[in-house]
């Protein structure tokens, strides 16, 4: 490394505070730090600080949280900072072109994906749904479009067939840190090569919504498990018992057994001492197994709890699903 860097770093939610912590314990100066504006949060509804806003005040940064960088006088006050580089990750606020010029290295993002693939909101949740065998963190040098900037440096991560939404977060945010760590090391020295996004292989990860997160049991099995663990922790998948909502924490596709009678999708099959069994498919002939789930007013609960505490309202041939909206937050 020629020099430490002056970074201004831009985030907000816990994935951010991860690379945040990260260059503080490095040899590069954050001297400063922007995050969205303290929102309401919890039963009292409280202005809170975001958690990068929390973490930048225990350690005596100067925190900015102007509600947009379009102003001239944000971008004024940005550009008196007088930093290299600005780091960028999940700060949700649009940089202007007049913002990405003011650093003279420019901006970074930090991606949670392998780019070009799971450009947009939620890359995380999407690509545990689509199957991926893989995902990871990408460096890139920010422009204009969304995430169709050019890419200086790639971090790779397997997926396996248990992976959450929740565990795959917090590997790709600790992996995030090291990475532009790394990348802004590099910066520092020799540099870095961009590599423009190939156009073959785009695709958008969507905003995630809680009514998206509704079962359809005509799905494959598999299909339905990688939904169930994609959306856990939020929005949580769910389906409807008896009128009532009924979340979906963990599953995964199961086997048919001699007696299980022919069902509809969406039907409870004879239950496993650990597990709801679930008939899904475009017939019925597959199975779901659901390993823990949340009647409301309780809390997540291992399916054998569930079956051994209220049993009864998981009987052979009830089914799931209908036209109620789904109420628990």
């Amino acid at each position: 490394m020629t020099r430490p860097l002056r970074v201004i770093f831009a985030g907000t939610p816990d994935f951010a505070a991860a690379s945040l912590d990260a260059l503080l314990s490095s040899e590069h100066q954050v001297v400063a730090v922007y995050t969205q504006p303290d929102r309401p949060a919890g039963r009292g509804r409280k202005l809170t600080p975001s958690p990068v806003k929390a973490r930048a005040l225990e350690h005596g940064l100067p925190v900015y949280q102007p509600a947009s960088l379009k102003d001239a006088d944000a971008q004024a006050e940005l550009a008196a900072i007088d930093a290299d580089i600005m780091v960028v990750v999940a700060y949700g606020l649009l940089l202007p072109q007049a913002v990405l010029d003011i650093p003279p290295m420019g901006c970074l993002n930090i991606h949670a994906s392998l780019l070009p693939r799971w450009r947009g909101a939620a890359p995380i949740q999407r690509a545990i749904e689509a199957g991926d065998s893989q995902s990871g963190v990408t460096i890139m040098q920010m422009d204009a479009g969304l995430d169709t900037g050019a890419m200086l440096l790639e971090r790779r991560l397997p997926l396996d067939a248990s992976i959450t939404g929740g565990d795959l977060h917090d590997r790709l945010a600790a992996l995030g840190g090291e990475a532009i760590v790394t990348a802004l090391d590099a910066l520092a020295g020799p540099g870095l090569t961009a590599t423009p996004q190939p156009q073959d292989g785009v695709t958008y990860a969507a905003k995630l919504s809680k009514a998206e997160g509704e079962v359809d049991f005509t799905a494959p099995a598999a299909a339905l498990a990688a939904k169930v663990r994609a959306f856990n922790p939020w929005p949580v998948a769910w389906t409807r018992l008896a009128g009532e909502p009924l979340r979906l924490w963990l599953a995964e596709p199961g086997q048919t057994q001699a007696d299980d009678p022919d069902a509809a999708p969406g039907t409870l099959l004879p239950a496993a001492a650990d597990a709801l069994r679930v008939a899904c498919g475009a017939n019925g002939k597959e199975v779901l197994r659901v390993t823990r789930a949340q009647l409301p007013g309780g809390k997540p609960l291992a399916a054998r709890d569930l079956l051994n505490a209220r049993g009864e309202r998981f009987a052979t041939g009830t089914q799931l699903g209908g036209n109620n909206q789904e109420t628990s937050s």
